[in-house]
């Protein structure tokens, strides 16, 4: 049989530490926008399962959230996500940044790592961000902390060697069905990531501390022929954050509002009219009810 026509499929776990591109790079891996991406560490809070198909078979990427020393019931949940990923996945790719100094969040993601038989990749991202004759130094660090099946320097942001990575991921998968169709690209519903998109645009523009105790509900999402009206609300922790949110004369909410819109209309392919309310539930990370109301359900993790 020629090798064109063997098919193989499986899936890759993303894992590293928050804010090393884990995000970005599957984006950039599967060819369109799924996952939200800021500069702010901890943005990926549930796990994003996306599909990238070609004629070489299929690969069902698995992104978490960052691995981190949880500070609430929302960061329980976000860990317990990330390490039960590790459990149905046939390839880990482990991203990390270019840094020879290799932190306590790298030592403790390398400690579970070393405890799998799945094999893992280091992929060392933002390679744009160093000169070439670094990344050997850094191998070499990593390398001396624990034994990888493949090494491999990649940016996500510029896609440089992503195609070799994609290619050595398929090298590694067993011949095997599809396990969805060739048009399919991710299995989040359509109002989960339009409210990741509101999340992102929050992101981007609020100070530090106010996006981490944010979610957004998608109240409404009404399809007519040529418009989508979308009703949401972002929920806040404190009355204080809820001004900051909305701004003078409502200015801030309007920004986050027309980025949303902006990626909604790419992601549905017609004009959305947006609608955005602010409400304050105080604490809600801290709340087993309000964490699973807003999406994060701890008893959708695999046991």
């Amino acid at each position: 049989m020629d090798d064109k026509d063997v098919k193989r499929s499986g899936f890759v776990a993303l894992v590293g530490r928050p804010n090393v591109g884990k995000s970005t790079l599957m984006n950039r891996l599967i060819g369109q926008k799924i996952a939200i991406t800021s500069a702010k560490p901890q943005t990926t809070r549930n796990r994003i399962q996306t599909v990238y198909t070609d004629e070489r078979g299929q690969v069902v990427f698995l992104d978490t959230p960052g691995m981190h020393k949880a500070k609430n019931k929302l960061g329980d949940y976000m860990v317990s996500v990330a390490y039960h990923t590790l459990q149905e996945a046939d390839i880990v790719l482990f991203l990390v940044e270019p840094d020879q100094q290799i932190g306590n969040g790298d030592l403790r993601i390398m400690e579970t790592l070393a405890k799998t038989s799945t094999p893992v990749f280091l992929v060392i991202n933002k390679t744009d961000t160093i000169k070439r004759e670094e990344v050997l130094a850094v191998i070499d660090a990593f390398r001396g902390k624990m034994e990888f099946a493949e090494v491999i320097p990649v940016s996500a942001m510029t896609g440089d060697n992503t195609d070799d990575l994609l290619d050595t991921v398929f090298s590694y998968l067993k011949e095997g069905p599809q396990f969805y169709d060739e048009d399919t690209v991710t299995d989040q519903p359509i109002r989960q990531i339009a409210a990741e998109l509101i999340r992102e645009q929050a992101l981007r523009l609020l100070s530090e501390e106010i996006p981490h105790g944010i979610a957004v509900v998608i109240d409404q999402m009404e399809w007519k022929q040529r418009i989508v009206n979308v009703d949401a609300t972002i929920i806040c922790e404190r009355d204080s954050h809820k001004g900051i949110i909305i701004g003078k004369g409502g200015a801030m909410l309007k920004k986050i509002g027309s980025g949303a819109r902006y990626g909604m209309e790419e992601l549905c392919s017609k004009q959305v009219n947006l609608k955005i309310w602010v409400k304050v539930k105080k604490d809600w990370r801290e709340s087993d009810y309000l964490i699973k109301n807003f999406g994060y359900d701890p008893g959708q993790i695999p046991k």
